[in-house]
């Protein structure tokens, strides 16, 4: 059994909270790529609409708060425990070879983590902490009201190629990490079944693939038209 302690104490309360924490981003992951499809059909008052119901509904930012402290909890826990990994591993044995066990993306699931992280400051800077702090343009629906116009400075920021191209390979780093960590998460949670196990693979891997498809598909577009 492994002896490997992160934040949260006994190797078995991590992988719970980790499992948790994971499965509970992968819901915001959908919902936030629903509210996000309306830039792909350049509908500015659905996603100005959305933006504005997400900031301001008081039960929405009691969870996104509780988010923010999953996502940095998650991540801190993660590398502390990939660290002490490393640091219990053996520097003399030779024979160890992880590809014989284990896919590319569950052996380097700390670097995924990191880069999707490093993402997440950077996204957050150019657009929540914008929303909340910075200057946003007031922008009037058909109806009168008023709302911050994020639809504007979200599709200025994708016109960069710099970061549309960095939002992509972002998406790339999300979705390795999901193809391991989505069914991983069910089987920590002693959600496996030999009937079901199979289908929860099968969908983590449809997850893994399509979500961070579709989010790197509007920074492309905005890009491309």
């Amino acid at each position: 059994m492994s002896t490997s302690r992160g934040l949260f104490g006994t190797s078995l309360a991590r992988k719970y909270w980790m499992a948790l924490t994971g499965l509970f981003l992968c819901s915001f992951l959908v919902v936030h790529l629903l509210g996000n499809l309306p830039l792909l059909t350049g509908n500015q008052e659905a996603f100005n609409a959305y933006a504005h119901f997400m900031t301001t509904f008081p039960l929405i930012k009691a969870v996104s708060y509780l988010l923010y402290a999953s996502i940095l909890l998650h991540s801190i826990d993660g590398l502390v425990l990939a660290r002490q990994n490393m640091a219990a591993r053996p520097a003399g044995y030779v024979k160890y070879n992880g590809a014989a066990n284990a896919n590319w993306s569950s052996r380097n699931m700390a670097l995924l983590g990191t880069i999707t992280l490093l993402f997440l400051i950077i996204h957050l800077k150019s657009f929540w902490f914008e929303m909340h702090f910075g200057f946003v343009p007031n922008w009037t629906d058909a109806e009168g009201n008023l709302y911050k116009d994020l639809y504007t400075i979200t599709v200025a920021a994708f016109q960069q190629t710099w970061y549309a191209l960095f939002y992509v390979v972002a998406m790339l780093g999300l979705g390795l990490h999901l193809w391991h960590g989505f069914a991983s998460a069910f089987q920590t949670m002693g959600w496996s079944h030999p009937r079901y196990t199979p289908m929860i693979k099968a969908l983590g891997y449809g997850f893994a693939i399509m979500v961070p498809l579709l989010f790197a598909s509007i920074p492309l577009y905005i890009l491309l038209t």
